[in-house]
């Protein structure tokens, strides 16, 4: 009987394991797509990028929760300005990324946006003093070496005369930086965690920032197409969309198992790229990314092996009998 309990318990496990590595890709397609429309809707300011993408993924979140009866108290909180604070911060990265996103091909503005949980390892020991030993520091500096590849054929541009492609090198420059700001954005979230429910935290981050970015009007919106109006609202829904899958994901199953799956936007961003934009894929660009993806995979490797061994020196040091 006791076998029996414990097979089914490992199905089960299984099964949800599996489900949730299957929300998390389905999310990442889904942000991949939200990416997709931003930029297929051209030169738009980010400011106006921003507010769409906000405002529109309030709607399928509302809906989410009213699904799930907890609307009512989503928006409770008694630290209103901590997630203004969080909201001030991921604006000013999510714009710079959506300039980014306008000015680059699209498998290299995602890849770029890998030196992001890199930078949270960093700012982790920085800002909030925890103890970085020397696996993570190497995986750190190899992972940023794969952006530097990345990024390197853009960057010397500065020095070729070649100034048709200034507009790339203001990409990935406001690409590290908006991964740079994230990071920061990151360890605001982890703060909030700690007392605050995912979707208070969310509403609150969309609602401040569709305000915050109405203070971009006077910087230049411009009028948009129907097709651009669409494509914006598309995004929107789509970032909503994915924030609930992403969130249903981790809830399914540990992040260590969860997380990797992250970097299938790399293989997606290079597709889409191909075949909706015309992007071919340069060495640099693999090579860099499949860098920063080991690098990035093998930090969550260990933090995993890390939780394992604390996990069996709690059970260890709890009394026997």
């Amino acid at each position: 009987m006791t076998s029996g309990v414990r097979a089914q318990a490992e199905t089960t496990g299984g099964h949800d394991t599996l489900t949730g590595i299957a929300l998390k890709i389905v999310s990442v397609a889904v942000f991949v797509g939200m990416q997709t429309c931003i930029k297929a809707a051209g030169d738009v300011p980010a400011g106006q990028i921003v507010f769409f993408r906000s405002l529109f993924a309030i709607f399928p979140i509302i809906a989410f929760l009213a699904f799930k009866r907890q609307l009512a108290t989503a928006f409770v909180t008694k630290r209103p300005f901590n997630h203004v604070a969080r909201g001030i911060v991921g604006v000013g990265a999510m714009g710079l990324g959506f300039f980014a996103l306008t000015r680059l091909p699209l498998p290299e503005a995602i890849t770029l946006n890998y030196a992001q949980p890199l930078l949270v390892v960093v700012f982790s020991s920085i800002f909030l003093g925890e103890t970085i030993r020397v696996y993570r520091w190497s995986a750190v500096a190899v992972g940023l070496i794969g952006v530097l590849i990345i990024s390197w054929p853009e960057l010397t541009l500065l020095n070729s005369g070649e100034g048709l492609d200034d507009q790339e090198v203001l990409g990935v420059v406001a690409v590290l930086v908006a991964a740079a700001i994230s990071a920061v954005a990151m360890l605001l979230v982890r703060n909030l965690v700690q007392t605050e429910k995912t979707a208070t935290i969310v509403l609150w981050f969309s609602s401040t920032a569709s305000v915050l970015s109405l203070l971009t009007l006077p910087f230049g919106w411009q009028s948009l197409t129907q097709m651009q109006a669409a494509l914006l609202v598309l995004a929107g829904f789509c970032g909503g969309l994915g924030q609930i899958l992403m969130t249903a994901a981790y809830r399914h199953a540990e992040a260590s198992v969860v997380a990797p799956f992250e970097y299938t936007s790399m293989i997606l961003g290079v597709v889409v790229g191909y075949f909706v934009f015309g992007d071919v894929t340069s060495l640099s660009t693999l090579v860099g990314g499949v860098i920063v993806v080991a690098a990035g995979i093998f930090i969550i490797w260990r933090e995993r092996q890390l939780g394992l061994e604390r996990t069996r020196t709690r059970k260890a040091a709890l009394p026997q009998g």
